[in-house]
């Protein structure tokens, strides 16, 4: 249990971290939204039970996507595993909310 909590505790500051930061690829059109993206994909994560293989890095997002029988939750088709870092994935929360379904409704 403690080890969740230090888990969730980690990610939530990086989120928040990164949320003020501008990433190489742009800002989004509305900074609040970004913000809201990235609390859903964080509260997804822990609802799939991922949050913490997602904050080592070990999360394959291929199974998210939109390609051959993945779960549409991420609108991306991956060529292969698609293992990402957190950081990534948050900063693309920020550039690119359209890419995530669940950011539809923030």
């Amino acid at each position: 249990m403690f080890k969740k909590i230090a888990v969730l505790a980690t990610v939530a500051l990086s989120a928040m971290a990164l949320s003020g930061v501008a990433t190489a690829q742009g800002k989004p059109a509305d900074p609040g939204k970004g913000g809201r993206c990235i609390a859903a994909g964080v509260g997804t994560l822990v609802s799939l039970g991922l949050i913490a293989d997602a904050a080592q890095g070990k999360v394959d997002y291929a199974p998210l996507g939109s390609q051959d029988g993945g779960a549409g939750l991420i609108r991306v088709e991956f060529d292969g595993p698609a293992f990402l870092s957190l950081s990534t994935v948050i900063g693309l929360h920020r550039t690119n909310p359209e890419l995530f379904a669940w950011c539809d409704s923030v």
